[in-house]
């Protein structure tokens, strides 16, 4: 299954974290197929970047995001905005 993650980066006790999307059994740190954005908690506010179009998309191919990754796209707006779309062209 395909998932989109954080992969952690960054030194001791300084991390920030890229979103990427990669294979279920790949290591956390490892091989994965793209990164659609990053997450930087260490930043006041904390910085969040996430390219929305390509998360979208790997979504409606079936990529299941983590439960931190969600918290993520939820506070960013993102599911919100594909729930109206999908109520849009159901209408």
């Amino acid at each position: 299954m395909v998932r989109i993650r954080l992969r952690r980066m960054g030194a001791k006790r300084r991390p920030f974290y890229r979103l990427v999307v990669a294979e279920s059994s790949a290591p956390r740190d490892g091989r994965f197929i793209e990164e659609v954005g990053i997450y930087d908690p260490t930043r006041q506010p904390a910085e969040v970047r996430i390219q929305e179009e390509r998360v979208i998309h790997w979504i409606r191919q079936g990529a299941q995001p983590t439960d931190t990754v969600r918290s993520l796209l939820r506070h960013e707006g993102i599911l919100k905005r594909m729930a109206e779309e999908r109520r849009g062209s159901n209408g």
